[in-house]
């Protein structure tokens, strides 16, 4: 299936570049990507997903092909949210099947509770709900302790270490942990280089975690819950799959603890084998997922 990649200005003062395909008058299904990636998180499922269903992936801001706003500011969840409904108008979607990894998990939740009269249902992989994530930070140390990197790359400056260790040293420390280098070719290798390398990436990257108002104490610090966490949380309204890698270093598999409570339509798949890169580490379990997920929440999406 051959997929086209355009650019497309948003009321929201950005230009996202965005790859598509599939019959045009299908299912539609956006994809939202994470750090410190693109579009390319789903080159292997697109591909298959778009034989039956319209998809769309693009560059969120701050990201590879798309435009990088310089303040912080500019990378508030609210922002994001608002580019995703402003690119669906664009493509003119009503309804819609949302996907979202890491980052464009967390952007997916918020997307969710925000407009649930727009997306007919949710899939996020690997992917914290905001308020698990929040009080497994504070409650649990060892989610605290893999949590750690936030506060780092929260640090201002941070650009620069990564400037001095190189871009590939970079990709080594992002990813090794994760996700088998050996699936990564030579070209997809080049790819994430060239796109951490323009101007002002690496920093419209870095500047998701700073406008995020997650708190991250040290480890051990003494820390207590946020109020909002005390207070009651809307539940999502859609039917849900999380799709979670259960070998997830960063993001543990506490964050699938209470879910049920937030989420009544739910689905947890858990896939022993993966990591935190599912996308790239079992692409055909993730589209056979959605694929099955899809048949069995059957909805009128016009």
């Amino acid at each position: 299936m051959t997929l086209q990649t355009t650019r497309i200005g948003l009321p929201t003062g950005v230009t996202l570049k965005a790859q598509m395909g599939g019959p045009e008058a299908a299912e539609p299904i956006i994809f939202l990507h994470g750090f410190p990636e693109s579009h390319r998180t789903w080159r292997q499922v697109l591909p298959n997903l778009a034989q039956d269903f319209r998809v769309y992936a693009p560059d969120q801001r701050g990201f590879a092909g798309s435009d990088k706003p310089e303040r912080v500011e500019d990378y508030r969840v609210q922002c994001v949210v608002d580019d995703l409904i402003a690119l669906a108008d664009a493509l003119g979607l009503g309804r819609f099947t949302l996907v979202g990894h890491d980052w464009g998990g967390a952007a997916s939740w918020a997307a969710a509770l925000k407009h649930p009269e727009r997306i007919a249902r949710l899939v996020v992989v690997n992917a914290p709900h905001p308020l698990i994530f929040q009080r497994s930070v504070i409650e649990d140390e060892a989610q605290r302790a893999a949590s750690q990197y936030i506060r780092a790359f929260r640090t201002p400056g941070f650009e620069a270490a990564v400037k001095a260790m190189g871009l590939d040293t970079f990709f080594d420390k992002s990813f090794q942990p994760h996700v088998d280098l050996r699936k990564v070719s030579a070209e997809e290798r080049r790819a994430y280089v060239e796109e951490w390398g323009q101007p002002g990436a690496l920093t419209a990257m870095l500047n998701w975690y700073r406008a995020s108002e997650i708190i991250i104490p040290e480890t051990g610090e003494k820390a207590k819950l946020p109020l909002w966490t005390h207070m009651p949380f809307p539940k999502v309204k859609m039917p849900t799959l999380v799709l979670w890698g259960m070998k997830d270093k960063a993001l543990l598999p506490i964050q699938l603890d209470g879910l049920d409570d937030l989420v009544p339509d739910l689905r947890i798949v858990r896939e022993e084998g993966a990591g935190h890169f599912i996308p790239w580490e079992k692409p055909e379990a993730v589209s056979a997922a959605i694929r099955g997920f899809i048949a069995d929440k059957p909805l009128q999406l016009h």
